[in-house]
Order: C-alpha cells, then structure tokens, then sequence
C-alpha cells in the first residue's frame, strides 16, 4: 500500500503508517515481556557494565522507523548530514574534519541506491562510493515538533521511565561506515535501542581513559575524545593503547544496549542502511560534572579564543554554538558550583557513595529498598557485553531468539557477509608531536612519554627524546585532563561548599 503526501495530513499518514507497524510488531514472538518496568529499574540501578536488553521493545511502533516510512513522516523538511570520507588512516574523524549537507530524507534514499539520474539533492557532490553518510544527534522533539504524537512510539516507561519517550530521545541514520569517534559522556548514562540494521559498538571502561588519551579538542560540552583510532590505533605514538580492554557487540534490530556512566564508545554502521534511538538517563551525579564541564568550557575557550601562531585550527566542534564571552563562562561555573551545592545540601551526600543514583522523568531520586544483595539476572533476556581479546578484537553478534525487531524487505536481503564488511574510515585529524608527561599519578596526556618510546623499542636501545614544540593543544590535553579536571572541580566545591573533603573522591566520581 502505498501513501501519497498529499493524500493525508502528515499527522493522519504517521497514525496509518504507526497502526500498520503496531499490527506487524505485535504479531512478533514472544511479545511478552521478560522483565517488568520495576524490575528493569532496579537491573539498571545494579549494571556496572554494558549489556543489552533482548526482547523488551515488543510491540513498540518506533521499530517500524525505517529510513522510507521516516521520510513519509518529514516530508519536504530537510534533516542535517555529516559525510565523511572512506578512507583508512590511523587517526579519529572528528567532526570537525567532516563535510555537511541540509537534505530531504528522499534525496539521502535516493544517494544510498545509488541509481543513475536519481535526484539525491545536495548528495551529488558526494559519490556514495567514497562517502559514508550520518544524520547524528537529532533531537525526535525538534524534528517532530509538529507531529507530537509520533513521541508516544517510543516507550521507555517500559524501561521504568515513567512518561519518558520520544521527547526526550535523539535519532540517528546513517550508512555503512558511519560512525561516532571514541568518547566519553560527562553526563548521565544511556539506552540505545536499535530499530533498523545494525551497529557495532566498541566499549571502554572509565578506568581505561589511561590507555585512550583522552583531550578536548575539537571542544564540545560533555564529550571527552580519545585520540586513538581504535579500530587502527597508531600505537607508536598511543603505546599505551595496548592496555585498553575493549568490548564488543553488534547490536541488532529491536536490541536495547545501557551503556553504563563514562564508559568510552566507538560506534560504526555495518549495514547499508542503519536507524537507532537512544536516551541520555539523568544521574544524581551529574550536578558535579556540571561543574566539571563549566570549568572546561572556561579554560578552553579562554586559551583557543587568543590569537596565536598554532590556534588556527578548527577547535569548536559544529555541535555548538558559537564561543562564549569569558563572563559568561565565569558565571556558568559559579552558577554551577551553586547549584551542586544547593542540590547536596541537607542530604547528607558523601563522595564515597559513587554509586549512580536513578531519576524517574520528573527528576525525582529513585530510592532502593533492596533488603538482600541483588543478582542481576543475566542470561537470554539480559546479555553482558563481553571483553574481547585484543583491543580492536570482533566480537561474536547477540542473538535474540523470538527478536521482536520488525524488518524491512530490503533487510531482509542483506548477506551477513555483505553487511558485515567494514567501509573505510576519512582522512587524517591534524597530527601534534608534541610530548607532555604528567604527574606519576595522573594518566598520560598527548603523545608517549620516554619512558613509553624506550619501553616499546625492539631494539632494547634507549633513544633520548627530542624536545618539540608545545602547543596550545597539547596545553590544553594536560589542563583539562579528566584527572586533572576532577581535582580542580574538587578544591572548587571544597572551598566554596565545604562539602566535597574525602579523600577517595576522583574522576570516576564526577
């Protein structure tokens, strides 16, 4: 059955198209839920680690959220790509390092067919064969503002969220080989529900920030980059790299994996066409990281905003908007150390209880009453993301027997061997040479340090270091460290709230 845009106002074709997903979803096996909503509060208030939910987004019309029936559903509204170039080097693609079009979703399906004389818009200037294509981070509220009842396809009350759905969720479409560089989230925790094809993840816990060399450039607020490729790491200058204990999973249709506060990502499209919908969940800890990031925007911006020989880079990633007045930097970070004190007083809060703290959608504090130690009942519903050999290791995908994922025809066509190919990455981020080393108790900065390069030579013979130039990026990787952020924020909120004075308070605590 086909649907004409004019045959129907664009609220009524979503309710037709919805209600013949619904129908189709609901006749998948298996419909019945394994875990309750209560149940899955008190599993995620446990999880220390990623692992994926099997089978709990039954019936959910959001998994008819194809790239075409999206299409029907936006019509001549044009969505934001960023296009990057297949082509392996040994270094991230930033952002800041990509290409960018405003397309209609039709033009982006005609681009990925890659028929000739089809009208793809502003895609012709992009040959599918040496581009990949994302449209990342598109809030369903902003895209959907006149269609709100397309939020209620997405139900993460199901997940315990009272009144969470698509409103406060973000869309992601891209083409094989699309991917996001490896980075941490400053804030909160997140779901991310697979809806069409599937997606590699590469996860890294936070105490492996030592082995991804973390820093902030190009600077976007509550991502911290790793400079590693880690899919091609350079290990000679990232020797530490080989330390990194990635784990692995291909997410698949109808899958929901939690990715757990500050675990490191990469995540990479392995089939043509790719849909996905996460949601960023609020923790209680999340008050100090904003403190934390406050203070990062005000180093940062203050250092790359003055002129200089080596600041000329493309430093502000495209996500934000433009560089704030050092005032206005100032008055964030005063406001947020007021607000962390505001949010701890009367409570009672002690930095050695780390243990995130979940919040319903109201932002209230979700209390456990757990009596006895809780076992998180892994098994066919409830699958660890496991640890993988080797940092850049494949991983075996999670099966989901009677997966309720709905799948399209074209899907359906798609050789395993075919989608599993993996498509060159884009070309190389600007290269810094410099050196920086840290205190001994501080993870590593930029490049190797001595020690490293001495460490990692074949030949047992030490070669003395050669000093180069600093520049303000390798300032900056040093200044705004995790580490080192963590103890700033801490003697802020120590002398101006008297709050945060234990000793076991660090990074992994913002």
């Amino acid at each position: 059955m086909q649907f004409h845009r004019k045959a129907l106002p664009v609220n009524k074709r979503h309710d037709v198209l919805s209600c013949e997903c619904v129908l189709e979803a609901m006749a998948a096996p298996d419909s019945i839920k394994p875990f309750s909503p209560e149940e899955t509060q008190r599993i995620l208030h446990h999880l220390q680690q990623p692992a994926v939910f099997v089978n709990m987004t039954c019936g959910w019309p959001v998994l008819c959220w194809t790239a075409e029936h999206l299409s029907h559903c936006l019509g001549d509204k044009p969505v934001r790509f960023r296009l990057g170039r297949k082509k392996e080097t040994n270094t991230p693609l930033f952002e800041t390092q990509c290409s960018y079009v405003e397309a209609k979703l039709k033009h982006f399906l005609s681009w990925t067919r890659d028929q000739a004389g089809a009208d793809v818009g502003p895609f012709f200037e992009y040959p599918k064969s040496e581009y990949w294509a994302y449209a990342d981070y598109k809030y369903i509220a902003v895209m959907f503002q006149d269609q709100p009842s397309i939020f209620e396809d997405v139900k993460w009350s199901e997940f315990g969220f009272e009144g969470r759905n698509g409103r406060e969720s973000t869309l992601w479409i891209g083409t094989e080989g699309a991917n996001t560089p490896c980075h941490l989230d400053s804030y909160g925790c997140n779901l991310v529900l697979q809806v069409h094809g599937r997606k590699r993840w590469h996860l890294f816990p936070p105490e492996d920030a030592v082995h991804l060399y973390p820093t902030r450039i190009p600077y976007e607020e509550s991502s911290v980059f790793s400079q590693v490729d880690v899919l091609r790491p350079d290990l000679q200058r990232f020797p530490a790299f080989r330390g990194a204990r990635a784990h692995v999973v291909t997410l698949q249709p109808g899958q929901v994996l939690y990715v757990p506060r500050h675990w490191w990502h990469y995540v990479e499209s392995v089939d043509p066409i790719t849909v996905s919908v996460n949601s960023w969940i609020e923790l209680e800890d999340d008050d100090v990281a904003r403190v934390s990031e406050a203070v990062t925007k005000a180093v940062v911006c203050a250092l790359k905003s003055t002129p200089g020989d080596d600041n000329t880079d493309d430093w502000l990633n495209p996500t934000e908007e433009g560089v704030a007045s050092h005032n206005d930097n100032m008055q964030h970070v005063n406001l947020a150390v007021r607000a962390a004190a505001q949010r701890r007083r009367g409570r009672g809060w002690d930095p050695r209880d780390a243990r995130p703290v979940k919040r319903d959608s109201e932002g209230q504090i979700r209390k456990s009453s757990d009596a006895v130690p809780f076992v998180i009942p892994f098994g066919p519903h409830l699958i660890p993301v496991p640890e993988t050999r080797g940092a850049t290791a494949r991983d075996p995908e999670v099966s989901s027997p009677g997966s309720c994922a709905v799948r399209s025809p074209t899907e359906r066509t798609v050789s395993s061997e075919n989608a599993a190919q993996r498509t060159e990455r884009a070309s190389a981020v600007r290269l810094h040479r410099g050196k920086c080393e840290c205190g001994s108790d501080l993870t590593r900065c930029r490049s190797c340090d001595p020690a490293d390069t001495a460490s990692g030579n074949s030949s047992g013979d030490y070669e003395e270091p050669r000093h180069t130039t600093i520049t303000t990026n390798d300032l900056l990787d040093c200044l705004l460290h995790p580490d080192v952020i963590a103890h700033v924020t801490r003697l802020l909120l120590e002398r101006h709230t008297g709050r945060l004075h234990h000793p076991s308070f660090n990074i992994h605590q913002l």
